[in-house]
């Protein structure tokens, strides 16, 4: 089952590089607004990813920060795109987010094992 969650965390990772980086008019736009779409799609990304690699959620959460913040700091160089210290915490907050909810679909999901086995 982690092999369709590290699949999707991939696709993920790349829509949100071409969006982000990408030539603007591409992007997705949902009625969410910018700091919505921002939230979602790093909620998306953090559940994935928590999901991809339960063993290692703290480690993750750390590499997905640095990552997010190395991305907003690529923008400065895209041509049509701005760097934005609002994106940075919407986004890590919102991937930290997604892997919090990860972490408890993992424990709903080893309590519920535990409870059947019993």
């Amino acid at each position: 089952m982690k092999i369709f969650f590290r699949i999707g965390a991939f696709v993920l990772i790349t829509a949100v590089v071409f969006a982000t980086l990408g030539p603007a008019r591409y992007r997705p736009h949902a009625p969410l607004g910018q700091d919505g779409e921002h939230a979602l799609a790093f909620i998306l990304l953090g559940l994935a990813v928590g999901l991809s690699f339960p063993q290692r959620r703290l480690r993750v959460a750390a590499v997905a920060i640095l990552l997010i913040g190395l991305l907003e700091i690529m923008q400065l160089w895209a041509p049509g795109r701005h760097a934005r210290l609002e994106d940075f915490l919407v986004d890590a907050a919102a991937a930290c987010l997604g892997l919090v909810g990860a972490a408890a679909i993992g424990w709903l999901t080893a309590r519920l094992r535990g409870s059947v086995s019993r």
